[in-house]
């Protein structure tokens, strides 16, 4: 392992820190006589540092050995792997990389090349297993087709398109019977017969894998499929750092075991946003990470930025990146230590900067700790700390960080900056597993989010404020055109989430389908812009007790419009609806989580009555539907939200 960060081994994940002090951490995760908490702690500080195969499965050990309780606080995912080569060896660096987001994945691996015999068979492992993720991850040897090397194109395609329509019928099969989500492992690129003739030749190797590359990510975007694309992450780093041919040839394995952690990496990455654990926000320093130099001693045209030398080509390619990023929905900050006045003299007066002021949702500047910064940071923009990335080129500023603030991600930037492109890349952060209209426009409702916090702020009169701002609910049942980011929200909603249950895009079409589910999300604008949607509910209609009730399975919203009553306006177009349908009570529930402390009396405050208790420590709550098909906002607490309801 070098000191540069270069990586020791190419599939090693250099952008984590390098673990401190493993044994005694270790040991102290491995104490019985330890407080789960601590123990938990220990585990998850491992997890997130660099470790090499051998290491991980020392963490997956202890993982394994600790209790249910210390657990607790972990979001489960149960995961099936079905594979055509050898896989056991890759579970313990998936579930370690889970530990890493905060999941608890329980994996379970197929039976050694019957990927389709478990799929075909309702009665097999897989079934009985009820997973929430399917990978399906069949060898390169099964996906590419058999061709002569003679083989015209149109043979080619036509091969290409069957390999493809199988699988396509696979992944509904499985959607179907288990209303799963389905990850499809893209095959590893062959060793080419040709050179750089290679994908010319239709029949090569090379061509065929290219070629059925592109034809699984278009069945795999059409079909709401989420692809594991080793074959674009192994290209970063070289193929033979994932695969070695005596291993293959000896155990058939795919992906040897030095690069487990690696590929157990891309896998976690692809669960955690899945169950809405990706980073939102890229909490940025300004010296010598968006430009070269010191803004206070070396002055607007000092620093180094733009084109005319290499190092102010690296830092505007940087910049670049990170723009490319907020147009995909990250949302950037700034945390300096600097004179905010000089900060911000680069932003308004060099042309080369690419980046501008308007770019951030939040920006501080100051002499103070960068730690209550990103506190002030987080709390501005409404979101957790575990939702951000602090990059800064300062190895001091970063170690303080993580000591301070362990939820925050920290990568170990590399010294030179015309790596800073390839480490925030190749850290993972912002996986996605969707990109909707909505997360193109995150980072100016993030924006226009934290105008509407400072506006409240400096507002002496509540409701004025919340007059002023012209609020429009819309309100709709789940569509194809909404399906992804309602199930995104479904996902990733922690705090203002009644009962936090997960579901895939299958799931939450198969609700939408249903007559006897009543689905909605509500999309709030006002004058400072659209908020995109904020809310999400689901209810059963079913008949207990003699009547015909709503029960409530899911309520989220978006923080980012908490204390402006929405809920109260969806509350009554929940209501209307479900008196027009026949519903005699809405029955809600909440069931209580370690985030979602924030709704704990929201249904009584908004006139629900007990109604005993359901399982894990759900409680349930009654409100009569009496009069409320009528008056489809009625609430005298309401602020003035124009409320549209599309039926």
């Amino acid at each position: 392992m070098t000191t540069d960060n270069h990586p020791a081994h190419p599939a090693e994940l250099y952008w984590l820190p390098p673990a401190a002090d493993f044994d005694q951490t270790l040991a102290r995760a491995r104490d019985d006589g330890a407080a789960p908490a601590e123990r938990l702690a220990a585990l998850r500080e491992l997890a997130g540092s660099r470790l090499d195969f051998m290491r991980t499965a020392k963490v997956e050990r202890a993982l394994r050995g600790l209790p249910g309780d210390a657990t607790a606080a972990l979001q489960p995912v149960r995961l099936a792997l079905l594979a055509g080569h050898t896989v056991d060896h890759l579970v313990p660096a998936i579930r370690v990389a889970g530990l890493r987001r905060g999941l608890l994945v329980d994996c379970r691996v197929g039976p050694y090349g019957q990927w389709r015999q478990q799929i075909l068979d309702p009665g097999s492992e897989l079934y009985r297993s009820e997973p929430d993720v399917v990978l399906l991850a069949p060898s390169a040897d099964e996906l590419l087709p058999p061709l002569p090397l003679s083989a015209a194109r149109s043979e080619a395609e036509e091969a290409v398109s069957r390999t493809v329509k199988e699988l396509a019928g696979f992944w509904r099969i499985l959607r179907e019977r288990l209303r799963a989500a389905v990850m499809q492992q893209a095959p590893l690129p062959p060793t080419p017969l040709f050179g750089h003739h290679e994908r010319l030749v239709p029949g090569a190797p090379g061509a065929l894998a290219a070629r059925l590359e592109g034809a699984l990510a278009d069945a795999a975007a059409e079909e709401g499929v989420h692809l594991l694309d080793l074959a674009a992450a192994a290209a970063r780093i070289g193929s033979g750092a994932v695969s070695d041919p005596r291993l293959w040839h000896h155990a058939k394995q795919e992906i040897s075991p030095v690069a487990g952690p690696w590929a157990g990496e891309q896998v976690g990455r692809i669960l955690g946003a899945l169950r809405g654990r990706s980073r939102k926000a890229l909490v940025l320093d300004l010296d010598d990470t968006l430009w070269g130099g010191i803004i206070g001693e070396d002055g607007v045209d000092g620093i180094a930025i733009g084109q005319g030398s290499a190092e102010g080509e690296a830092f505007l390619a940087f910049q670049r990146h990170v723009r490319r990023l907020a147009e995909r929905g990250v949302v950037l900050a700034v945390s300096s230590k600097n004179d905010p006045t000089i900060a911000l003299g680069p932003f308004e007066r060099h042309p080369d900067m690419l980046l501008r002021r308007s770019d951030f949702a939040a920006f501080e500047a100051g002499w103070g700790d960068k730690p209550a910064a990103v506190r002030r940071i987080a709390e501005e923009l409404g979101l957790g700390l575990d939702a951000l990335v602090f990059f800064d080129d300062n190895p001091a500023e970063r170690a303080l960080m993580r000591r301070t603030l362990p939820e925050v991600a920290v990568p170990e930037v590399p010294p030179a900056p015309e790596r800073y492109v390839q480490c925030l890349a190749d850290a993972g952060y912002f996986e996605a597993v969707s990109f909707t209209a909505d997360d193109a426009q995150r980072a100016a409702q993030y924006s226009a989010s934290a105008e509407r916090r400072r506006a409240q702020a400096g507002a002496t009169d509540l409701e004025g404020f919340l007059r002023d701002l012209a609020m429009v609910l819309e309100v709709r049942k789940v569509e194809p055109v909404s399906l992804a980011r309602v199930t995104q929200l479904i996902n990733k909603t922690n705090q203002f989430n009644l009962t936090t249950r997960r579901y895939g895009e299958a799931e939450v079409a198969a609700f939408a389908q249903d007559p006897s589910v009543l689905t909605f999300c509500g999309r709030l604008t006002d004058r400072l812009g659209d908020n995109g949607i904020v809310s999400v509910v689901i209810g059963r209609l079913v008949e207990e007790g003699g009547e015909r009730v709503l029960d409530l399975d899911t309520w989220l919203m978006s923080c980012r419009v908490l204390g402006r009553r929405v809920e109260q306006a969806m509350l009554g177009t929940i209501a209307a609806a479900a008196a027009r349908a026949g519903a005699d009570a809405l029955v809600g529930r909440y069931r209580p989580t370690p985030r979602n402390g924030l709704v704990r009396e929201l249904y009584p405050s908004l006139g629900f009555a007990p109604a005993g208790e359901g399982e894990d420590g759900e409680t349930l709550w009654r409100l009569p539907l009496a009069g409320a098909a009528s008056e489809p906002a009625a609430n005298d607490t309401l602020p003035p939200i124009e409320v549209r309801f599309h039926d």
